[in-house]
Formats: structure tokens, C-alpha cells, sequence
């Protein structure tokens, strides 16, 4: 069994909920990063800022970068894989949640990150599988929609 601890990045920076936007940007160009946790006013994971966030949920609705805070976009309980998890279970989860990158716990302490790819790369024989999967537009085993929805 390949544990998800035996590929994930171990070094990982926390973006405060208080930050702005801005900051948060800056820091995932610095660190060429596309996602960064977002720590709680309790030192707690309480979720993940991608760039796309920044983009789509704030600079195209009109919020000011420098003014708006990492917290305005953080909605939901992050979604996170234990580190003794099996990497199927992390690949699943991504599946399930369509999402790209997954915080890796132990208890409740971040220890790393596990991305798309790094699951594709342990698992070289199923990697056109696993990005088919996270990039679906309806995530396997559940129904699609009749009526379309929009978010914001």
C-alpha cells in the first residue's frame, strides 16, 4: 500500500483568514503555487484559496484584492485526507469532491498537501484515469442535474 504521506509535499505555508486577497496572491506567485491553506483564527485548517478563487470569486465580481479577505472566500469545511490514508482513498476523494489538491492531516495538524498530479504519478498506470475522474463534470456515482446552476 503506498500511504499518501510517501508523496505529498511535506513543506507547507498557512495563508491567515485575515489576509487579503492580495497577500495571498502574492505568496502563491512567490511559492509558484496555485492553492494554499487558510489558517483559522484558532491556528486550525479552516480551508484552501486557489488563484482560480481570487479570480473568479473576487477580481470578476468586482471585490478589491487589497481589501478582501482570504475568509471571504473560504465557504466549507476543508475536505482532507488522513496521512496513513492509501492513495486510492485520496484519489477517490478528489474524485468525489472534484477538486485537484487535498490537505493532508495527522489528527488535526496539516502536515503536507497532496495534488492531481502526484497521485498520477504514483499511479502510473491509472494517471488518465484519475485526471478523467477529478475533471468530470459529474463525479462518479452521482446523478446529474436537470437544471443547470450558477455559482456566485
Amino acid at each position: 500500500m503506498t500511504t499518501v504521506a510517501s508523496i505529498m509535499t511535506g513543506t507547507v505555508e498557512f495563508v491567515d483568514a485575515g489576509e487579503s486577497l492580495a497577500v495571498a496572491a502574492r505568496r502563491m506567485r512567490d511559492m509558484d503555487v496555485g492553492a494554499l491553506p487558510v489558517r483559522g483564527p484558532d491556528n486550525r485548517l479552516a480551508g484552501i484559496v486557489t488563484d482560480r478563487d481570487i479570480v473568479v470569486k473576487a477580481v470578476a465580481a468586482d471585490l478589491d484584492p487589497n481589501v478582501c479577505t482570504v475568509r471571504a472566500l473560504v465557504e466549507t469545511e476543508p475536505i482532507c485526507v488522513d496521512a496513513n490514508s492509501d492513495v486510492e482513498e485520496a484519489a477517490a476523494r478528489m474524485a468525489e469532491h472534484q477538486i485537484r489538491r487535498l490537505p493532508v492531516v495527522e489528527g488535526d495538524q496539516l502536515v503536507g498537501m497532496v495534488t492531481q498530479a502526484d497521485i498520477a504519478r504514483a499511479m502510473p498506470d491509472r494517471a488518465g484515469q484519475v485526471v478523467h475522474d477529478v475533471s468530470m463534470e459529474t463525479p462518479p456515482g452521482q446523478a446529474q442535474e436537470q437544471t443547470p446552476q450558477t455559482q456566485m
